[in-house]
C-alpha cells in the first residue's frame, strides 16, 4: 500500500504531534507548572502542614546522625565534637561483650511476632467474615478492639498482677489443676512466650481492621458463582477470600519484615527485669540504658543508624521477593 501521499492530520500516532510535544523549550515547562500550581493551589496548599511535620520530625533529627561518626561532648556541641569514623562501629561488632547477645534476642523476638502475631489478625478477620449474625460480630470487633487503646503502661501492671507467682489469678487456677506455680515474667523459659502471647492479645484486633476492609471489597456474587459450582466454605476461602488479601498481605509483610529490629521497646521496658535480660535485652532497651542512663549518646546513634540501614535493605529485599512471587509490591 501506497503511503506517501497521506496527510498528516496530527493525529495520536503523527510523528509531527509527537514532534511537537517534545519540542517545547524550558520557559514553556515552566510556564506550564505555574499554571499547574495557580489551577491546584487550594489543593497545593493542603500539603504544606504534612511537608512542615516531616521537614521538622522527619528529616530534621537526620541532623544528628553525624553523632555516630563522633566522640560528643555536650560542652562542645555536635559541631565541636571530635570525628572518630567508624569506631563505635568497630566498638558494636567487634568489643562489646553485650552486643552478639541483643542482636540475637532482638532477631529471636521479631521472628516470633512474625510467625506467631502477623498471620493472627488475618486469621481472625477471616472468621469474622463468616459470622452471620451482625449483632454478635460487631460485639466480637470492638471486645477484640479494646486492648489496642491501653497503653503497655497500663497492660504491663495488669499482666504483672495476673501472673503474679503469688498472688495471680492464672497461677491460682493452675494451682486448681496442681501445677506448680509459673515464673512468667521472671523465669527466662516462659518470658518470650508471654510477650508475644501478650502481643497478639492487644493487637490482633486493631491489626484486622485493614483486612476486613479488603474483605468488603469483595463482590458477593463470587461466593453464590462458587456455591452454585458445588465449593464448600472452606474452598470459598482458599480460593475467593484468600486470593482478595494476598496484597495486602504483601505489602503489610513488607513494612513488617523492615521493622524486623524493633521487637517493641513499649511492651519489652514494661515487662522485662534485670532476671530475664539475657532472652530479653533488645537493641531499643540496650539505647536507653546505654543512652538515657550512661549518656554514651555517640554510641546510641551508631546502634540506630545501623538499625535504619538494615532496615532499609531488608524492605528493599522483602520488595524484590514478593514482586518475584507474582504480588505488587511497594513500588
Amino acid at each position: 500500500m501506497n503511503t506517501t501521499n497521506v496527510p498528516d492530520n496530527g493525529g495520536i500516532g503523527s510523528p509531527n504531534k509527537k514532534l511537537k510535544k517534545s519540542s517545547g523549550t524550558w520557559s514553556d515547562r515552566v510556564k506550564q507548572i505555574g499554571r499547574d500550581y495557580v489551577k491546584n493551589r487550594y489543593l497545593l496548599l493542603l500539603l504544606f502542614p504534612v511537608l512542615i511535620w516531616y521537614g521538622i520530625f522527619a528529616y530534621g533529627p537526620m541532623y544528628g546522625v553525624q553523632l555516630a561518626f563522633k566522640d560528643f561532648y555536650i560542652k562542645e556541641g555536635i559541631w565541636g565534637s571530635p570525628w572518630v569514623g567508624l569506631k563505635h562501629f568497630e566498638y558494636l561488632f567487634t568489643a562489646s561483650p553485650q552486643f552478639p547477645q541483643i542482636m540475637k534476642n532482638t532477631i529471636i523476638i521479631s521472628f516470633y511476632q512474625i510467625i506467631f502475631g502477623f498471620p493472627a489478625p488475618i486469621i481472625l478477620a477471616l472468621l469474622f467474615n463468616e459470622i452471620r449474625f451482625t449483632f454478635f460480630k460487631k460485639v466480637a470487633q470492638t471486645l477484640s478492639y479494646l486492648p489496642h487503646f491501653l497503653s503497655w503502661i497500663v497492660i504491663g501492671g495488669i499482666l504483672i498482677t495476673l501472673l503474679s507467682p503469688t498472688t495471680g489469678v492464672v497461677n491460682y487456677i493452675l494451682e486448681m489443676f496442681g501445677i506448680d506455680p509459673v515464673y512468667f515474667l521472671g523465669s527466662e523459659k516462659h518470658f518470650r512466650f508471654t510477650l508475644i502471647t501478650s502481643a497478639i492479645w492487644k493487637e490482633i484486633g486493631w491489626g484486622t481492621i485493614i483486612f476486613l476492609a479488603a474483605l468488603s471489597s469483595v463482590d458477593s456474587q463470587m461466593y453464590e458463582a462458587a456455591v452454585i459450582d458445588g465449593a464448600n466454605r472452606w474452598k470459598q476461602t482458599i480460593y475467593i477470600t484468600l486470593p482478595t488479601l494476598m496484597p495486602v498481605i504483601a505489602i503489610l509483610l513488607i513494612l513488617r519484615v523492615g521493622n524486623v529490629l524493633d521487637a517493641g521497646f513499649d511492651q519489652i521496658f514494661n515487662l522485662y527485669s534485670p532476671a530475664v535480660y539475657g532472652v530479653a535485652d533488645i537493641l531499643d532497651t540496650y539505647v536507653y540504658r546505654i543512652g538515657l542512663q550512661e549518656f554514651q549518646f555517640s554510641l546510641t546513634t551508631a546502634v540506630g543508624l545501623f538499625k535504619n540501614v538494615v532496615g532499609l535493605l531488608l524492605v528493599l529485599a522483602a520488595n524484590y521477593v514478593i514482586k518475584k512471587m507474582g504480588q505488587e509490591g511497594l513500588y
